[in-house]
């Protein structure tokens, strides 16, 4: 297998066979929830830790915040104790606006990908765990003993080095109205 860099960071992957996939480079990753006080932020913080071949801005949304609020006390606990630290932290509004064709917007369950895609403008939507192969999706802690978001960081953790691993490999976004277009050419 052959991979080609071409413009803007897209990878050309050519198989065996000839055959070639254009697959997409994000600049841009957005981990979106409800109040994003508790597994958004903690999903930012872990994945700007994790190492990724070309600068990736990482930042986290919520889809119902009426006023900016600091990170939840039991999420900063658990990201404090791997060492994780978001100093003035304040919870921020997903908007139309934060859509774009580089941008990766992530969720952490179906419910919250199918309110996300009903905004104007939505694309490259998913949910994490989706994208990283897992069975399960990551549990809301909000609510629960700081155990249960220590519980939910370990889960993360994981699941956000998987993610990096596919950022990296980009093994799992395509273009497919490139890839079509060079199956056209051929």
């Amino acid at each position: 297998m052959l991979c080609i860099l071409g413009a803007l960071g897209e990878v050309t992957q050519i198989d065996g066979e000839g055959k070639q996939e254009v697959m997409k480079a994000f600049n841009k990753v957005i981990f979106v929830g409800k109040r994003a006080t508790c597994r958004e932020p903690m999903a930012m913080a872990l994945l700007r830790n994790e190492p990724l071949w070309h600068p990736v801005e990482v930042e986290s949304r919520g889809l119902v915040v009426l006023f900016p609020e600091p990170l939840n006390q039991k999420a900063e606990a658990v990201m404090i104790s791997r060492g994780l630290n978001l100093p003035d932290y304040m919870s921020v509004q997903l908007e139309s606006s934060d859509f774009a064709e580089d941008t990766l917007v992530l969720t952490f369950d179906q419910e919250i990908r199918g309110k996300v895609m009903e905004l104007e403008g939505a694309q490259n939507v998913y949910v994490l765990t989706d994208v990283t192969g897992d069975e399960l999706e990551i549990m809301d802690p909000y609510g629960g003993d700081v155990m249960s978001y220590g519980l939910c960081m370990e889960t993360l953790a994981n699941t956000i080095r998987k993610l990096a691993e596919v950022l990296n490999e980009r093994s799992f976004f395509f273009d497919e109205e490139v890839t079509e277009e060079i199956e056209k050419e051929s």
